[in-house]
């Protein structure tokens, strides 16, 4: 669903909120986003918990998945029938506040509540001096390799910049494997390509606001990924496969390199016990700038929750240190929890100290409205590159005056 579809709705609906069906007292509904397969399992786990610690009070959930999180919130919060307290995407947030939908928590949040997270992923859910979410799970990306395949092709050590990438991946093509995994279909397409577009010096929005999908490190970026495909270095049919495509050929066996989450490590754990493989920095560029990608998700309260009071104690208790180690080592995330973080999973965990030591240069996603529609619009471009549809420097072109009349509205 556009945006813009989406504010349309979302407009003709906020006159329904009042009309919301009254929730029965001390019942809390939550719109949960299903991460895996131990998500369900676990917010019931906390149920059970929480309702035998809080008498009177009842959670109710609703594990939804992520491709269709957004569109169900939409006719939800339009029909007046959501949730009291949804997960979602961060990057949605600024929508939902525009539209006043989403509670400030500022009258719950005490000093000592507030230091327990870490600053940089509780930043996002801020906006005008208000904190309107929690950051439920934190993520940014590293680069996996595969270190037998390293080995039989005669590779040392993982790639510093993307020229020795190119080098490493057509060696691993020699031994019979695909290089270097690209996904071109679904969530974080755009993002994928970001890594590259970092890393050749240039971000999503120029100094002045525009896009920056027609400026040059845009455009080598997108010929590098081209380059990688017309020569054979990636996975075939690379706009069929979707991030857990590409996943699953590396957990195969049959991908050299590839960039992802630190959730990957928990799936090879489980799934490919005797995958040997390593986790390292995306590559620098020619003057050595590179990116990762920052994510978080938060938890929010709706305005027009009748039970907040029961809901906020809800959200004290998911934000405890024991509960969100639980989350988070079960998932896979970044601890967000201060106290979370000294535990010895964390710190002597040599998969999740890569990727934290890369979150100085973390990007997030803008704070920007109309940012789902711009980074549908940057995926569907590199589709067609990645196609060969047309040249890259027309698309780019053709992206950045779509992106850009979506940053004037």
């Amino acid at each position: 669903m556009s945006l813009a579809k989406w504010t349309v709705g979302l407009l003709a609906g906020m006159s329904m909120l009042a009309l919301a069906a009254p929730a029965d007292a001390g019942e809390v509904r939550v719109t949960v986003a299903e991460y895996s397969a131990k998500t369900g399992p676990y917010f019931e786990e906390v149920k059970k918990e929480f309702e035998a610690a809080n008498p009177g009070i009842t959670i109710k959930y609703e594990v939804v998945p992520w491709d269709v999180l957004l569109q169900k919130l939409t006719t939800d919060i339009t029909a007046g029938t959501n949730a009291d307290l949804s997960i979602i995407g961060t990057r949605w947030l600024i929508d939902f506040v525009q539209q006043d939908v989403a509670e400030p928590l500022d009258s719950y949040i005490k000093p000592e509540f507030k230091d327990r997270f870490i600053d940089t992923f509780l930043q996002p859910s801020i906006m005008n001096g208000h904190t309107y979410g929690l950051p439920i799970a934190a993520s940014a990306r590293a680069m996996y390799y595969n270190k037998e395949l390293f080995e039989k092709a005669g590779i040392a050590k993982p790639p510093a910049t993307w020229t020795e990438l190119q080098e490493d991946a057509r060696k691993i093509k020699a031994v019979g494997a695909f290089g270097y995994g690209l996904q071109g279909k679904e969530i974080e397409t755009d993002v994928y390509y970001y890594y590259a577009m970092w890393s050749f010096g240039t971000e999503i929005l120029n100094k002045d606001g525009t896009s920056g999908l027609s400026t040059p490190g845009a455009l080598e970026a997108a010929k590098l990924y081209k380059s990688m495909i017309d020569e054979g270095l990636t996975e075939p049919g690379v706009t069929s496969n979707n991030r857990e495509d590409v996943q699953n050929l590396f957990k195969q066996g049959k991908v050299g390199m590839m960039i992802t989450a630190p959730f990957l490590s928990n799936q090879i754990k489980e799934e490919a016990p005797s995958l040997k493989y390593g986790v390292a920095a995306i590559p620098a560029g020619p003057t050595g700038a590179r990116g990762t990608y920052g994510v978080t998700d938060s938890i929010i309260m709706f305005k027009n929750s009748k039970n907040k009071d029961e809901a906020w104690k809800l959200l004290d208790f998911l934000f405890t240190k024991e509960q969100r180690a639980k989350f988070t080592q079960g998932e896979g995330f970044l601890p967000v929890n201060k106290e979370e973080a000294k535990m010895d999973y964390y710190v002597n965990n040599a998969d999740l100290a890569a990727f934290t030591a890369l979150l100085p240069d973390a990007r997030f996603a803008p704070v920007i409205p109309g940012w789902e529609e711009i980074a549908q619009i940057t995926s569907d471009a590199m589709q067609k590159i990645y196609l060969g549809s047309a040249e890259p420097e027309a698309v780019l072109k053709e992206a950045a005056d779509k992106a850009n009349g979506v940053l004037k509205k």
